[in-house]
């Protein structure tokens, strides 16, 4: 499901930046965008992020 309208970006887009190695709202808002126009999807791309995070394999540095 779109999550943010004014960047085209998904709730799968999100999860996948996360499993790609993103590991906080700010790093996945710098790769894919989300929450940078209008600002009105930053709640729930918030919770999703948290969510990933929390199901996501652990990648050691």
């Amino acid at each position: 499901m779109y999550v943010c309208l004014c960047k085209a970006v998904t709730d799968s887009q999100i999860k996948e930046s996360i499993n790609s190695g993103a590991n906080s709202f700010a790093e996945v808002r710098r790769n894919l965008g989300v929450s940078t126009q209008c600002g009105k999807c930053m709640q729930q791309a918030r919770s999703i992020v948290e969510t990933a995070v929390k199901k996501a394999p652990f990648h050691p540095a």
